[in-house]
Protein backbone atom coordinates (compact mmCIF):
# COMPACT_ATOMS: atom_id res chain seq x y z
CA UNK A 1 0.00 0.00 0.00
CA UNK A 2 0.96 3.73 -0.23
CA UNK A 3 3.24 4.54 2.79
CA UNK A 4 4.08 7.63 5.00
CA UNK A 5 7.46 7.76 3.26
CA UNK A 6 5.78 7.95 0.06
CA UNK A 7 3.61 11.26 0.63
CA UNK A 8 5.96 12.41 2.96
CA UNK A 9 7.10 16.25 1.23
CA UNK A 10 4.50 15.79 -0.97
CA UNK A 11 1.40 18.84 -2.05
CA UNK A 12 -1.37 18.07 0.20
CA UNK A 13 -5.05 16.87 -0.75
CA UNK A 14 -6.41 20.17 -0.51
CA UNK A 15 -3.64 21.48 -3.15
CA UNK A 16 -3.66 18.18 -5.69
CA UNK A 17 -7.03 17.00 -5.81
CA UNK A 18 -8.64 20.60 -7.70
CA UNK A 19 -5.58 20.50 -9.89
CA UNK A 20 -6.86 16.64 -10.74
CA UNK A 21 -10.42 17.48 -11.00
CA UNK A 22 -9.79 19.95 -13.74
CA UNK A 23 -7.61 17.39 -15.23
CA UNK A 24 -10.12 14.50 -15.33
CA UNK A 25 -13.64 17.16 -16.15
CA UNK A 26 -15.53 15.67 -18.45
CA UNK A 27 -14.13 12.45 -18.25
CA UNK A 28 -14.83 8.37 -17.07
CA UNK A 29 -13.20 7.85 -14.34
CA UNK A 30 -11.39 4.53 -14.82
CA UNK A 31 -9.80 2.69 -11.95
CA UNK A 32 -9.90 -0.03 -9.29
CA UNK A 33 -11.82 -0.52 -6.32
CA UNK A 34 -13.16 2.74 -7.23
CA UNK A 35 -15.45 2.79 -3.98
CA UNK A 36 -12.47 3.64 -1.96
CA UNK A 37 -11.60 6.15 -3.83
CA UNK A 38 -14.97 8.02 -4.18
CA UNK A 39 -15.32 8.16 -0.76
CA UNK A 40 -11.83 9.92 -0.28
CA UNK A 41 -12.73 12.13 -2.49
CA UNK A 42 -16.18 12.92 -0.89
CA UNK A 43 -14.40 13.22 3.11
CA UNK A 44 -11.88 16.01 0.93
CA UNK A 45 -14.94 17.64 -0.54
CA UNK A 46 -15.06 20.44 1.99
CA UNK A 47 -11.05 20.94 1.88
CA UNK A 48 -11.38 21.08 -1.43
CA UNK A 49 -13.75 23.08 -3.11
CA UNK A 50 -14.31 20.35 -5.32
CA UNK A 51 -17.03 17.69 -6.08
CA UNK A 52 -16.37 14.80 -8.01
CA UNK A 53 -19.49 13.39 -10.13
CA UNK A 54 -18.13 11.98 -12.71
CA UNK A 55 -18.99 8.28 -14.46
CA UNK A 56 -17.25 5.60 -13.04
CA UNK A 57 -15.61 2.38 -14.40
CA UNK A 58 -14.22 -0.08 -11.66
CA UNK A 59 -12.41 -3.07 -12.76
CA UNK A 60 -13.16 -4.47 -9.30
CA UNK A 61 -16.79 -4.53 -10.29
CA UNK A 62 -16.33 -5.56 -13.83
CA UNK A 63 -14.49 -8.79 -13.17
CA UNK A 64 -17.63 -9.65 -11.28
CA UNK A 65 -19.60 -9.38 -13.98
CA UNK A 66 -17.09 -11.09 -16.45
CA UNK A 67 -16.50 -14.08 -13.29
CA UNK A 68 -18.98 -14.02 -10.86
CA UNK A 69 -17.50 -17.60 -9.70
CA UNK A 70 -14.49 -16.52 -8.69
CA UNK A 71 -13.33 -15.22 -5.39
CA UNK A 72 -10.91 -13.19 -5.44
CA UNK A 73 -10.92 -9.64 -7.48
CA UNK A 74 -7.79 -8.21 -6.71
CA UNK A 75 -6.38 -6.03 -8.95
CA UNK A 76 -3.39 -8.76 -9.39
CA UNK A 77 -5.60 -11.74 -9.27
CA UNK A 78 -7.39 -10.52 -12.64
CA UNK A 79 -4.16 -8.91 -13.99
CA UNK A 80 -3.04 -12.87 -13.32
CA UNK A 81 -6.26 -14.09 -15.09
CA UNK A 82 -6.34 -11.68 -17.67
CA UNK A 83 -2.95 -12.32 -18.97
CA UNK A 84 -1.30 -8.45 -17.78
CA UNK A 85 2.34 -8.62 -16.55
CA UNK A 86 2.50 -6.60 -12.94
CA UNK A 87 4.88 -4.17 -12.91
CA UNK A 88 5.05 -1.09 -10.73
CA UNK A 89 2.68 -2.19 -7.93
CA UNK A 90 1.47 0.24 -5.46
CA UNK A 91 3.13 2.63 -6.97
CA UNK A 92 0.06 5.18 -8.59
CA UNK A 93 1.87 5.29 -12.54
CA UNK A 94 2.22 1.26 -12.15
CA UNK A 95 -1.49 0.90 -10.86
CA UNK A 96 -2.63 3.16 -13.56
CA UNK A 97 -1.21 1.01 -16.24
CA UNK A 98 -2.13 -2.01 -14.85
CA UNK A 99 -5.77 -0.84 -14.52
CA UNK A 100 -6.28 0.25 -18.08
CA UNK A 101 -4.34 -2.83 -19.24
CA UNK A 102 -6.86 -5.08 -17.47
CA UNK A 103 -9.97 -2.76 -18.82
CA UNK A 104 -8.71 -3.33 -22.26
CA UNK A 105 -8.78 -7.14 -21.76
CA UNK A 106 -12.08 -6.82 -20.33
CA UNK A 107 -13.89 -4.47 -23.24
CA UNK A 108 -14.24 -8.13 -25.75
CA UNK A 109 -15.08 -10.26 -22.73
CA UNK A 110 -18.01 -7.34 -22.01
CA UNK A 111 -18.98 -6.89 -25.23
CA UNK A 112 -19.30 -11.06 -25.92
CA UNK A 113 -21.94 -10.67 -23.40
CA UNK A 114 -23.80 -7.58 -25.01
CA UNK A 115 -22.39 -5.35 -22.56
CA UNK A 116 -21.03 -2.28 -25.39
CA UNK A 117 -21.62 0.93 -23.66
CA UNK A 118 -20.86 3.11 -20.89
CA UNK A 119 -24.31 2.45 -19.45
CA UNK A 120 -24.49 -1.27 -20.24
CA UNK A 121 -21.07 -1.51 -18.38
CA UNK A 122 -22.09 0.63 -15.23
CA UNK A 123 -25.35 -0.85 -15.08
CA UNK A 124 -24.08 -4.64 -14.97
CA UNK A 125 -21.63 -3.68 -12.54
CA UNK A 126 -24.05 -2.11 -10.54
CA UNK A 127 -25.88 -5.71 -9.98
CA UNK A 128 -22.73 -7.16 -8.98
CA UNK A 129 -22.09 -8.50 -4.99
CA UNK A 130 -19.48 -6.04 -5.22
CA UNK A 131 -21.53 -2.93 -5.75
CA UNK A 132 -23.14 -3.39 -2.46
CA UNK A 133 -20.30 -3.00 -0.27
CA UNK A 134 -19.19 0.68 1.43
CA UNK A 135 -15.95 2.35 3.07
Amino acid sequence: GITDEMVRGQPPASVVLPHFFEFTAGTVLLGHNLAFDMRMFQEKEDETGVRFDHAVLDTLLLSAVLHPEEESHSLETIADRLGVKALGRHTALGDAIMTGEVFLRMVPMLEARGIRTLRQAREAAQQTFLARLSY
